[in-house]
């Protein structure tokens, strides 16, 4: 036998449900509203974060390119000793700071000479005295040439002793050994003409380039 629902019962039962599926309704409104409001803020914060990274990128681009600038405007012996220097981890900023090399007459090497003569020390003494005046240290990479006279062998070595007498000098007057380097170009690294006595003279030097 069948159960028939009095008209009361059925007008309940569907307010009933009515305001049940209002509240879900109203529930779900709810929550995709804050979803929505929690994606934007997620949006914008990501959206800020690729706009720093995008300014600091072109702002590190744009130092590279003043940097690269600055390198191509230094002279082959200063860009070979940064590019040293870097590779051996020594620079902490990788800036040039200055070069100097020892050409006035009476400061050049005599021939076959490594001594250091009163004016060469006198170059050093003003050399030593810009390099401890930096703010930080400066590591100072002692290069040591000669002319073209005797064998490459021997010319090499000769390089060696004038850039080792300049190191050793600059020691005394107050820089560390550890932020000194030597090397010698021997008579590979010309900058004048071996032919002449003059050239020749030019050629016997010691160049030091300062980096920090």
């Amino acid at each position: 036998m069948r159960k028939i629902l009095s008209p009361a019962l059925v007008v309940l039962l569907v307010a009933a449900f009515g305001l049940t599926g209002c509240a879900t309704k109203k529930w779900v409104n709810e929550q995709v509203s804050a979803f929505g409001q929690v994606t934007n803020t997620k949006i914008h914060e990501v959206q800020d974060s690729i706009e720093t990274n995008q300014k600091a990128i072109s702002e590190l681009s744009a130092k590279q390119a003043a940097l690269e600038t600055d390198v191509a405007e230094l002279s082959q012996l200063a860009q070979d000793a940064m590019a040293r220097a870097d590779e051996a981890g020594v620079l902490a900023e990788g800036n040039f700071l200055y070069e100097m090399t020892i050409t006035d007459n009476d400061a050049r090497f005599g021939f076959d000479k490594a001594s250091l003569s009163d004016e060469a020390k006198a170059a050093l003494d003003e050399f030593a005295a810009a390099a401890l005046a930096v703010k930080g240290d400066a590591f100072i990479e002692i290069q040591g040439h000669t002319d073209n006279i005797g064998s490459e062998a021997y010319n090499l070595k000769l390089g060696w002793k004038r850039a080792d007498n300049a190191m050793r000098y600059l020691n005394d007057a107050g820089i560390p050994l550890f932020r000194m380097n030597t090397i010698s170009y021997g008579e590979y690294s010309p900058i004048a003409d071996n032919s002449t006595k003059a050239g020749r003279a030019e050629n016997r030097r010691v160049t030091l380039i300062a980096m920090q």
